[in-house]
């Protein structure tokens, strides 16, 4: 894996992947940025939300679980002195189905984060104490015309 890192002035910095996508990072204005892009360790923590979130779709998708939708949300504590680290990481997953089993919900989340996530273990292993929690939604049945 691969990846380019260019200047493009101030506190301007463009991303391009080893596959060939690209992406603005910034600072804010109080570090010389101009809040164009998002920040590094942002893209840390989103970064970890899409790769949790990829093995949770997977997992559930090979258990034929019936997802209609399924959302991470992360909060994240950083450590108040430099280096401002990840101290704690928390990701929600909300999926949402129709007759999902909360079994495989479960066990998705807890191999994503116990086997299968790169990114969670490799920073869990790095000292950020890292959680994980799940909701399920039931959806409605669709009506069906009388």
């Amino acid at each position: 894996m691969k990846a380019r890192i260019q200047w493009a002035g101030d506190a301007l910095f463009i991303g391009e992947s080893g596959s060939g996508h690209a992406v603005v990072m910034d600072g804010p204005p109080e570090a010389g940025g101009r809040n164009l892009g998002i920040r590094p360790m942002e893209m840390v923590l989103i970064g970890l939300g899409g790769c949790s979130s990829f093995d949770v779709m997977s997992i559930l998708k090979k258990a034929r679980q019936p997802v209609e939708s399924c959302e991470a949300f992360l909060e994240a504590e950083r450590a108040d002195s430099e280096p401002k680290v990840f101290t704690r990481v928390h990701l929600r997953f909300v999926v949402k189905g129709r007759g999902l089993k909360e079994s495989q919900v479960k066990r998705a989340v807890e191999l994503s984060a116990e086997k299968y996530c790169s990114a969670s273990i490799m920073l869990g292993r790095g000292g950020v104490d890292i959680s994980h929690s799940y909701e399920i939604v039931e959806l409605d049945a669709p009506a069906f015309p009388a």
